[in-house]
Parts: structure tokens; C-alpha cells; sequence
């Protein structure tokens, strides 16, 4: 597959082929976790070819080309991705609970993106 020229995640967007490390094609990109006013990215939701939704993070994610995004992670790999998932919206932090943390955060937030919430 031609992946095209080497771009940025600026400019991905739903649709765009993911390729693991191998060069086995896993899913598409369905949404980019992003701050793009403060030059942040957070990861992918991805629809992957299992049917499922799987969230990458960014740190996994290798090189954005203008028809494909390539995964530091290999097929295998990509089969595990953790779904995003609800938040849990009653519960709050007492004692000592701890916060959620970063990819929990990220988890929820991807949730919110594919439930129609952000």
C-alpha cells in the first residue's frame, strides 16, 4: 500500500487507514484525541477490523502518512486495545480513593467521543 507523505495528526481524521508495526491492517481512525489549540495529542479511537472500538495512545502510535496512520504495536498487539469506556458518572472521590489517571481519563473522554456526549 502507498501510505503517501509523511503528515501529522493535525491532519488525520476519520477514515484514515492504521497499519500495525508488521504492516498487518488493523481498523481505521475514528477519532483523534487532540487539543489542537494546544498543540496536544492524546491518541486514536480506532474502528478496528474486529468490529470493536480500540483506543491507541499516543505513545504508541509510530508516523502519520496522508492515507494511513503506522502503530508501534503489531497485529497481536492491536487486538487487545482497551475500549473506550464510560465514565462513571455518579461516583466521586472520597477518602483515599485516587483519581483517575491519565489513560483512564483518555478512556473516558474517547467514550464520550463515539456515545454522541463530546
Amino acid at each position: 500500500m502507498d501510505r503517501g507523505t509523511p503528515s501529522s495528526w493535525l491532519v488525520a481524521g476519520p477514515g484514515l487507514e492504521v497499519i500495525a508495526s508488521d504492516g498487518v491492517a488493523v481498523g481505521t481512525v475514528r477519532h483523534v484525541l487532540a487539543a489542537p489549540e494546544e498543540d496536544i495529542f492524546d491518541g486514536l479511537v480506532i474502528d478496528l477490523a474486529s468490529g470493536r472500538h480500540g483506543f491507541v495512545d499516543s505513545e504508541d502510535v509510530d508516523e502519520f502518512y496522508e492515507r494511513a496512520v503506522v502503530l508501534r504495536l503489531d497485529g497481536a498487539e492491536c487486538e487487545h486495545l482497551p475500549e473506550p469506556q464510560p465514565a462513571p458518572g455518579g461516583l466521586t472521590a472520597t477518602g483515599d480513593t485516587p483519581p483517575p489517571g491519565p489513560l483512564q481519563r483518555k478512556l473516558h473522554r474517547a467514550w464520550d467521543l463515539i456515545s454522541g456526549k463530546g
